[in-house]
């Protein structure tokens, strides 16, 4: 009996096992296409970005990447409407008149610029947004490449005027006329602002975008109605201007590819860091030729390293630190001699 058990033990010790290999085909996620690669960025170009706060986002990524861009120079600014006053302004280099602030919570405010160049002092005020117009006219005039980001289609005029404003510096309401701006005259707007870009900068490419950071304050659904309507007008417009005017999908990433939660701030309104990481290498997939996509591989790093502040109180580790950055800094002008005039590297060869 001994014998046989150890026999049958052994036998079924040595019976082959069967492998099932299962093939998944099934997929829980949606990518945006974005078409091929445009090349319309190098990375020795000069940027202008204005817009919704989303600008801002993709500025960021773009000085770290020691892209030579200037960030929403009128401040942030939402509707289409204002967008393009903005840019008229630009085009024309036109100063901030006297008669053009007013004063509200004691600074001195433009309706055409961002409260960030509010000042109590208005001769002080006029002299910093007008220094922002020249510095805006003159980047719009040698740049290769302006983004344009529209954040929302509900615009505020000032009843006494009719004037669509950029920001209302909390004026109280009553004083404005709310409504949402139909698609075809946002589609006209558009379309005139596009027309005189080109003629001031034949050589300019336009990418226009709708902001994912989401406008919840009238609630989801005007949220999607406005986004909805901005969309379709963007379309409208640059069918005339598809040889130097492009859409990004940055809205249709965020809502249909990321389509999560976890890839919003703790606000639930504006997209995560990852997020906006996510965004900025479609980004560059869609528009930076593959030479430029090394060099911002390559400055991103050493960016970082600029960001960086050593602990130590040891001024011998300090000054070898600062020393390294620098001698990292001088290789990369070598490389790329257009860096020579980047602040951010003067900044780090003047401090070793």
């Amino acid at each position: 009996m001994s014998s046989n058990k150890g026999s049958f033990a052994k036998k079924s010790l040595s019976l082959p096992v069967k492998t099932t290999i299962i093939s998944f085909t099934m997929e829980f996620r949606t990518t945006v296409k974005t078409g091929e690669n445009r090349s319309w960025l190098h990375h020795s170009d000069s940027v202008v970005l204005m817009g919704s706060c989303f600008s801002d986002n993709m500025g960021g990524k773009l000085h770290g990447a020691l892209i030579n861009a200037l960030v929403n120079p009128m401040g942030t600014l939402y509707n289409p409407m204002s967008i393009s006053s903005g840019v008229q302004r630009l085009i024309e280099c036109r100063p901030i008149a006297g008669q053009e602030l007013f004063m509200q919570g004691g600074v001195w405010n433009s309706y055409d610029f961002h409260s960030r160049y509010s000042m109590p002092d208005k001769q002080a005020a006029i002299d910093r947004m007008s220094q922002r117009i020249e510095q805006g006219h003159h980047a719009l005039k040698d740049a290769q490449l302006l983004t344009i980001t529209l954040g929302t289609a509900i615009v505020y005029r000032l009843k006494t005027t009719g004037q669509v404003v950029a920001n209302c510096h909390k004026v109280p309401q009553h004083e404005f006329e709310r409504k949402m701006e139909t698609v075809s005259e946002m589609a006209k707007t558009l379309d005139g602002m596009l027309t005189a870009l080109h003629q001031f900068n034949p050589s300019l490419h336009i990418i226009l975008t709708v902001s994912p950071i989401r406008h919840i304050a009238d609630g989801l659904d005007v949220n999607s109605l406005s986004k909805a309507s901005l969309r379709v007008a963007i379309h409208d417009a640059i069918a005339r201007h598809r040889d130097y005017c492009d859409y990004f999908p940055a809205y249709e990433i965020m809502v249909d590819d990321l389509r999560d939660y976890r890839f919003y701030s703790s606000d639930m309104v504006h997209p995560s860091d990852v997020a906006v990481e996510y965004i900025w290498q479609a980004f560059q997939a869609t528009y930076l030729d593959d030479h430029s996509a090394l060099a911002v591989a390559r400055c991103e790093r050493i960016h970082k390293r600029l960001l960086h502040r050593p602990m130590s109180t040891n001024r011998e580790t300090v000054d070898r630190f600062h020393a390294d950055t620098a001698s990292v800094v001088r290789n990369l002008i070598k490389e790329y001699p257009y860096l020579a005039q980047n602040p951010e590297l003067q900044k780090a060869l003047d401090r070793s």
